[in-house]
This record gives C-alpha cells, structure tokens and sequence, in this order.
C-alpha cells in the first residue's frame, strides 16, 4: 500500500530516512523520476541513503505508472516519493489515484516567487498544478517531517 505520496525535491533524504520512514513504517521507498533513473550516480548516492531494511524503486514515470496500481494493493508499505509537481501531474494523467499529496520541499530557484514556510518556494506553474490536482480531488498539505502541523497549501496560494 501507498503510505505517503511525497514531493521533495531533495528526494531520499534526512527528513526521510529519519522522520517518515520510522514514523509510518515505510519497507519501500520508490522515487519516480525520469531524470534520476537515467542517471547511474544519483541512484548510487540514493541507495546509499536508503537504511538497509528499506527497499528502493527508482523508476521512471512510465514504469511507475505500470508498478504503483500493484504496489497501491499489496500489504508492503511504500513511500513514494517525487521530485516535483510535473512527476504527480504526469501520474494522475496516466489513471494514477492519489488521495493525498505531501508536498515537503520544494527549495528556491529562479521564478520560484512565492514562498510558503521554509522550504516551499512555488513558480506560477507550481500554483497552477497544485490547483489542477486540487481539482482532481487530491488533499494536499505542506509538512516537512511527521512532528510538524500540516499546513493547507491550498489556502496559502488561493
């Protein structure tokens, strides 16, 4: 089953590794991203990251569009993680159910104009998508580790 549905564009990580993973006993990180998993490096440097008891899919959105209907019935809890908006706009786009979506990090870069806490910065196309998937259905919160308060994001950027 899908416990989180997260976006961060830090991906595997501390607050991961050390907050959600425990928190909601995560056995599989899968991190769907076509620009990682064509890149031999910074799939090493996850594996890396990833505690040993933790699996990890590195996919591309294709592939996880194949994998996430099965991994969304079985009993293994996976966290799934994506680097940005484009990656949950593409995955709902292609039949993908998301209930509710985490948006944990999305550091500052240029055109990235509107900020939301410490560590969400969105461009007008960040707000746009939020709003599309808003429209879809999905419940998204901004919170960087289990112990924060959820913030609406929706409310923030309305």
């Amino acid at each position: 089953m899908i416990i989180l549905y997260r976006v961060d564009d830090r991906l595997v990580h501390g607050q991961v590794v050390e907050g959600w993973v425990p928190a909601l006993g995560a056995e599989e990180l899968a991190v769907v991203s076509d620009e990682i998993a064509g890149d031999e490096m910074r799939r090493a440097i996850m594996r890396f990251a990833t505690p040993e008891e933790v699996d990890l899919k590195i996919m591309t959105v294709d592939e996880a569009s194949a994998y996430l209907p099965g991994a969304s019935s079985s009993e293994k809890k996976v966290l799934l993680l994506l680097p940005g908006l484009a990656e949950a706009v593409a995955l709902t786009g292609k039949g993908l159910k998301i209930p509710e979506l985490n948006i944990g990090g999305m550091h500052y870069s240029a055109g990235k104009n509107f900020s939301i806490g410490k560590a969400i910065f969105l461009s007008d196309e960040d707000c746009a998508a939020l709003k599309a998937l808003s429209s879809a259905g999905i419940k998204i919160e901004g919170r960087g580790v289990p112990t924060d308060s959820p913030v609406n994001l929706m409310a923030a950027i309305a």
